[in-house]
């Protein structure tokens, strides 16, 4: 298939019909040809990342919108001026390219339309940009109820966010010390052409200058290696998991936290919990790559006397559901799947699955909320909340205040995330 007619129909799926991106994208890739992957991943991202900026150029261009059966030479148009834009492509070749794709999409009396739009578009884009970075949406790329929510939130830090969430993230490696200190594996990275940087608190992660395939990373498919974002890794961090202690890493999915507990501190038994199953697929793939083995159950935390009639936990890494609003540099098709109203219903689930959790922590225990979310209602607040109606609850190393760690997107070039640490009353 024609690349950007695959790109029109990921973006239709994404934006017309509510599907993630991680799912749509994969299956696409599966119709074109292997060499042409990246350059489809790109251009959705691309698309997705400046979506109000894109819609607004094409209105435009356009006396009417497409609809129907038609709606998805609409997305097609949207990745011929993302390609304009953006890209380095000849514009000659984006075009042509761009206007082909009606063949695959069995439209070519469409041809002339999308070829006009996009010659329209070469020919004023100056003027065409300018109007559609008039406005607070397609300046920053960003949805009106999440541009109001930072802007409530983060009025200094808007800026700064916005162009994270807008700008590729890095590829960040947790070193397993199991098989290598971070130095060591760093070294046989720079043998082999690969340059990477060490972050200050992450003492397992490395970032890559650039990404590449994790097959020509040494010992990747033997375990020496995991991909996963320095933000993630610090869950360990705040964890300090012990030798003998009984682990639970509750909402577990895809599997890279219950890891490195282990890589950490192998003589400690982990039960790791998800609801989903098919996601859970992951966590048995990861642990089988790294040669570890943990208890998998597929499992709602809100109800724990329905999987767990053992004793009580030492430590609970609870990474609850969340809106992933501080991993929209990753996942850019979360700023058109997330509405306002989904913050207040994921708030009151984090709220059910803590107080639940608590109940399954001893006397003595540590437990960890982290989300890799950036709002206040379901980080700060939500642990304000907890603490006030939780006499045994005690917060370690933060301000009641403002309780727990925010790391915002872009920070240490790590992912937006956040940490609190609180230990159960003995």
């Amino acid at each position: 298939m024609n690349v950007r007619a695959a790109a029109a129909k990921v973006i239709y799926q994404v934006v017309d019909q509510g599907q993630s991106l991680s799912t749509a994208l994969p299956a696409a890739q599966q119709d074109i040809k292997e060499r042409d992957h990246a350059l489809l991943q790109e251009i959705c991202y691309g698309v997705l990342r400046w979506l109000p900026r894109l819609e607004s150029i094409t209105q435009q261009l356009m006396d009417k919108p497409l609809k129907g059966k038609q709606r998805v030479f609409h997305h097609l148009i949207l990745v011929g001026l993302y390609q304009l834009g953006y890209m380095r492509i000849p514009a000659h070749a984006a075009v042509a390219e761009t206007v082909n794709a009606t063949k695959n999409l069995k439209k070519p009396q469409l041809r002339g339309l999308i070829n006009a739009i996009l010659r329209n578009y070469q020919r004023q884009q100056e003027s065409l940009d300018e109007q559609a970075t008039s406005h607070d949406a397609g300046r920053y790329g960003h949805p009106g109820w999440l541009l109001k929510l930072l802007k409530a939130s983060y009025p200094e830090q808007l800026d700064s966010i916005t162009t994270a969430n807008n700008t590729k993230a890095p590829m960040w490696l947790r070193v397993n010390r199991q098989h290598h200190t971070r130095d060591a594996y760093r070294a046989l990275l720079d043998e082999a052409g690969i340059d990477t940087d060490i972050h200050p608190e992450a003492p397992d992660a490395l970032k890559l200058h650039a990404p590449c395939d994790v097959n020509k990373l040494p010992g990747f498919a033997d375990g020496w290696v995991s991909v996963q974002d320095a933000a993630a890794q610090l869950s360990v961090e705040y964890l300090q998991p012990q030798a003998g202690e009984l682990i639970l890493d509750c909402c577990a999915a895809p599997g890279g936290k219950t890891a490195h507990i282990m890589e950490r501190q192998p003589d400690t038994q982990v039960v790791a919990i998800d609801c989903d199953d098919n996601r859970l697929k992951r966590v048995h793939d990861n642990l089988q790559r790294l040669n570890l083995t943990a208890q998998v159950l597929c499992a709602d935390a809100r109800y724990p006397e329905q999987w767990w009639q053992g004793e009580q936990f030492d430590r609970i890494l609870l990474d609850a559901p969340c809106s992933a609003t501080g991993v929209i540099r990753r996942h850019p098709d979360i700023k058109w799947l997330r509405r306002a109203d989904d913050i207040e219903a994921l708030a009151q689930l984090q709220s059910e699955i803590v107080d639940a959790m608590w109940q399954q922590l001893k006397p003595g225990g540590t437990l960890v909320y982290a989300t890799c979310s950036i709002t206040p209602q379901e980080n700060s607040e939500q642990v304000k909340a907890f603490l006030a109606r939780t006499t045994d609850a005690e917060l370690i190393g933060s301000d009641s205040e403002q309780p727990g760690r925010q790391i915002l997107p872009g920070e240490q070039d790590m992912d937006g995330f956040y940490y609190a640490v609180m230990r159960k009353a003995s």
